[in-house]
């Protein structure tokens, strides 16, 4: 989410009057890759570029194929298979050994125009967003590269003449997957047309509760990372780069204002132990994917012994003492342990050193 912001704000800062565009895009991945599905590279006539389909590899040829859509005003697509070690191949001795498929889009009046709106859309969208877009066609070129955003009231969907009965039972075997597919589908005509039908993640929002010093190593990370960011505390206690970096700063009994979706994390680091005791049974009934708290197991112990209520240690979201463990000592080690730890969590993975994970790094798109 965080590369859409930032090709949004490059689109922006371009003067449309000397600049033409294209978007670059990750449509399909075979093997090893350093990027996904849903990777976005913005380039523009003279050369600029924001955001990357790769480690560094393709880049220089995909800005060659930007340029090239930009001049013809017409969408392209290229296939990079770096699966052979043949050193005259693009990307061989980086690392890659995969095969991409890589969407070229020129954005102008006459084709494109909806590529940035569908964006922005995206950006807005607090929930997950499905995008359908056609990355293959059989014989009629002008499908190439056409996408939607689906909108979840729409029950009749219109896109390139494929049923519409089909196409959304594709979007719902996408959202119980939460990850990309694609699909081979006929429309009315007859004509095979490949849909890669995207499931893109919305924002993180990360819940810090604490007004200590530390709060301002978790903060940064988080921004870094592009979560949208509130935090829950004394005001009066809290720096002015608090304020600047967080989307909406509480007062302690304010929590409850701030809201929550499937996408939310929340941690408890306030270093008091009477705050967190009250707080912690209020964020657990929120039914919240992540909650943790700072502290020792012994501290979490007498915590559960002391909450009649609740028996922490069956709650499988609750995560106390927080963070993975690689022995994190300042602060800013601490936040990135318990990033981390979130990270796994919302992608459904253990957290423990690739080197002993048995197959493949990333899920299969």
């Amino acid at each position: 989410m965080k590369e859409i912001r930032n090709i949004l704000k490059a689109y922006r800062a371009f003067s449309h009057e000397n600049h033409r565009l294209a978007l670059a895009s990750v449509v399909n991945v075979e093997e090893s890759s350093y990027r996904r599905i849903g990777a976005r590279m913005l380039v523009s006539s003279s050369g600029q570029w924001v955001g990357g389909i790769s480690g560094g590899c393709l880049e220089g040829d995909a800005l060659k194929r930007s340029q090239k859509a930009i001049f013809h005003n017409q969408p392209s697509r290229v296939v990079y298979d770096t699966m052979d070690d043949d050193k005259n191949q693009i990307g061989v001795g980086l690392g890659c050994n995969g095969r991409l498929e890589v969407l070229f889009t020129p954005i102008s009046e006459d084709f494109g125009s909806d590529v940035i709106a569908n964006l922005e859309k995206i950006i807005a969208n607090k929930e997950a967003s499905i995008l359908l877009k056609i990355i293959n066609v059989e014989t009629t070129e002008e499908y190439l590269g056409l996408e939607v955003i689906v909108d979840d009231e729409l029950s009749d969907l219109d896109f390139c003449a494929i049923d519409s009965a089909v196409l959304m039972e594709e979007i719902r075997k996408t959202r119980i997957k939460r990850r990309p597919q694609i699909v081979t589908l006929s429309n009315k005509t007859g004509e095979q047309l490949r849909v890669l039908v995207e499931f893109i993640r919305p924002e993180t929002k990360l819940v810090v509760v604490g007004d200590n010093y530390d709060v301002r190593a978790m903060i940064g990370i988080a921004k870094e990372l592009g979560w949208e960011i509130h935090v829950v505390g004394r005001k009066k206690k809290m720096s002015k780069s608090i304020f600047a970096q967080a989307a909406k700063v509480y007062e302690y009994e304010s929590f409850h204002q701030i809201p929550q979706d499937e996408y939310t994390a929340v941690i408890l680091m306030t270093h008091d132990y009477n705050w967190d005791k009250t707080l912690l049974p209020e964020f657990l009934q929120m039914d919240l994917p992540y909650v943790g708290m700072l502290g020792p197991k012994k501290r979490m112990a007498k915590m559960n012994d002391e909450l009649p209520d609740v028996d922490l240690d069956q709650i499988h979201y609750f995560h106390a003492p927080v963070g993975l463990d690689i022995g994190a000592e300042t602060p800013e080690e601490i936040a990135l342990s318990i990033t981390a730890e979130i990270v796994a969590v919302f992608r459904e993975r253990e957290g423990t050193s690739l080197k002993y994970r048995q197959g493949t790094i990333h899920h299969r798109d």
